[in-house]
C-alpha cells in the first residue's frame, strides 16, 4: 500500500538501513498518517531489531523523533545513549536487514504467504522482506538493492 511520507527501507541515514523508515512511522503515527495496518508492528519486526542492535529502547527513539529530533540526530542520540556502530557493525546490521527472508527461516512459508497477502505477483522479484516492503508500496525497481550499496 502506498503511504505519503513514509521511508523506504533502503534509506540511509548515517549509513543504516532502515532508520529513516522507522523515524518515518513514527511521525506518521504521531499526525494521525499511518494507516491502521501498520499499528501493530511499530516497535516490533524490524523497527524492533533496529533498537535492539542499537542497545536503545523503542519508546525513547519515539521520544526522540516526537521532540523533534531530524533523523541523523535521532540516531546520533541512539549512538550516544545505546552504542556507537563501527562501520563494519553497520555493514552486519545492513546486509542482516536487506537480505532477511532470502534463504533462512522466512524463505519457505513467510515470504510466499506474504506475496499472496499483498497480492503481489509471485514472479520471483519478491525475495527478501524490503523486497516484499518496497514493492507493496510502490518504491521497487529492479537494482533497488544494487544501487543501496553503492
Amino acid at each position: 500500500m502506498k503511504v505519503e511520507g513514509i521511508g523506504g527501507c533502503y534509506e540511509k541515514t548515517s549509513g543504516m538501513f532502515y532508520f529513516a523508515r522507522m523515524c518515518s512511522k513514527i511521525r506518521l503515527h504521531a499526525s494521525g498518517s499511518l494507516p491502521e495496518e501498520y499499528f501493530d508492528m511499530l516497535g516490533q519486526g524490524f523497527d524492533g531489531r533496529t533498537c535492539r542492535y542499537l542497545g536503545i529502547a523503542y519508546e525513547e527513539v519515539k521520544n526522540q523523533v516526537l521532540s523533534g529530533a531530524a533523523n541523523e540526530e535521532a540516531l546520533e542520540w541512539c549512538f550516544s545513549k545505546g552504542r556507537r556502530l563501527t562501520a563494519e557493525e553497520i555493514l552486519i546490521y545492513n546486509s542482516f536487514m536487506s537480505k532477511r527472508g532470502w534463504r533462512d527461516d522466512e524463505t519457505d512459508e513467510y515470504i510466499p504467504a506474504a506475496i499472496k497477502e499483498y497480492g503481489i505477483a509471485n514472479d520471483g522479484r519478491a525475495i527478501t522482506d524490503f523486497d516484499l516492503i518496497e514493492i507493496d508500496e510502490g518504491r521497487w525497481y529492479p537494482d533497488m538493492w544494487r544501487d543501496a550499496w553503492k
